[in-house]
């Protein structure tokens, strides 16, 4: 179990519902807060940001290739890659910004470094309480070193990466002596088709790497497939956020809405404590409703004293405050001591 600003994040709990903004502000701060406010009131536990600059994702050689990965963006002339990536990245001023607003709102603000000096912005100026590493850096082994090293809970997501990887990842926090770790199951596609979603890669997580809470960042559409990870027993749910599906953008069309994440949200709340546990229970609420929904043995027909009872004679029907059903055999070839009528419930002294 691991805390997350005093929230218990374990397996088969209720998940920890994280709204991941990312770059669906478009650069647009005040964009930004509708989006905390939105996520806020879908009942989120956090709202995440991403801190790169076009300095600390992408090389020249990307921006000289001026290849567009979102399909909002390809073959676009108008302006390119850097121009765009430049224009959807945030400042650490704007984080400031974005932090603070967030205190006030009352959702944990959370972000996504993707260098070691972000990492430090994050954790030695904002307090940030977790980090959130994106699946490309789960074979970055010397970033994961140093991320590792600040000691903070880190939630990672896997997706890209091979088992040997995950096992370098898992193990290179370890030799930091930082146990704090979720793991994210993640598939890099947006959306993924349902074939690739594999959500039982949650369990096979949680079985390969049992000291530590599995969830799930999701890139599906709709609620479907993140509300049947919370049923596998997910941690954490992760989900793009947005307030129109239809904005201009790199994510919003992956991104839930507000009225979606509530859902999630809800679901959350609800499913794991419908998990229960394995040993067989029966409420009170059921052995009170017994007598209602259960049968007793009646009479099929009108039975004259002194005849013998067979089968046929013999009905079953509510309610259950009769002879029970299972004594049925045990009331053919009795003799009737009195007059039965028809759909009479039995008792002993009938006999």
């Amino acid at each position: 179990m691991i805390k997350l600003n005093g929230f218990e994040v374990d397996n088969f709990r209720p998940p920890y519902v994280i709204a991941e903004i990312g770059s669906n502000h478009n650069g647009d701060i005040k964009l930004a807060k509708k989006l905390i406010d939105s996520a806020k009131t879908a009942g989120c536990h956090s709202a995440k940001f991403q801190s790169w600059t076009k300095l600390s994702i992408f090389s020249r050689q990307v921006y000289d290739d001026n290849y567009f990965l979102a399909d909002d963006y390809r073959d676009r002339t108008d302006y390119t890659l850097e121009e765009i990536v430049d224009a959807y990245s945030t400042s650490e001023n704007e984080l400031r910004d974005l932090k603070s607003y967030c205190d006030d709102v009352g959702i944990v603000f959370s972000c996504t470094p993707f260098s070691e000096s972000e990492v430090d912005f994050l954790v030695d100026e904002l307090k940030v309480s977790f980090l959130k590493l994106a699946s490309m850096d789960c074979n970055n082994y010397p970033f994961l070193e140093y991320v590792a090293a600040k000691n903070l809970p880190t939630i990672l997501s896997t997706g890209l990466s091979a088992i040997h990887e995950i096992d370098q990842a898992v193990e290179i926090f370890e030799t930091q002596n930082n146990k704090s770790l979720i793991l994210l199951h993640c598939v890099a596609q947006y959306p993924p088709a349902p074939e690739n979603i594999n959500l039982n890669n949650i369990e096979m997580l949680r079985n390969s790497y049992p000291e530590y809470p599995v969830g799930f960042s999701d890139h599906t559409l709709g609620t479907n497939i993140p509300i049947a990870a919370i049923a596998k027993g997910a941690c954490l749910i992760e989900k793009h956020f947005t307030l129109d599906k239809n904005m201009k953008g790199w994510d919003h069309a992956v991104s839930a809405t507000q009225d979606e994440m509530a859902q999630i949200v809800k679901a959350g709340e609800e499913i794991p404590t419908a998990h229960g546990n394995y040993r067989r229970v029966v409420t009170a609420a059921d052995v009170k409703s017994r007598t209602a929904f259960r049968r007793s043995i009646v009479a099929s027909r009108n039975i004259n004293a002194g005849q013998i009872i067979k089968r046929s004679d013999l009905d079953l029907k509510r309610p259950g405050t009769g002879i029970l059903p299972e004594k049925l055999n045990d009331i053919i070839g009795k003799t009737a001591k009195t007059n039965i009528l028809f759909d009479q419930l039995l008792s002993p002294d009938d006999f």
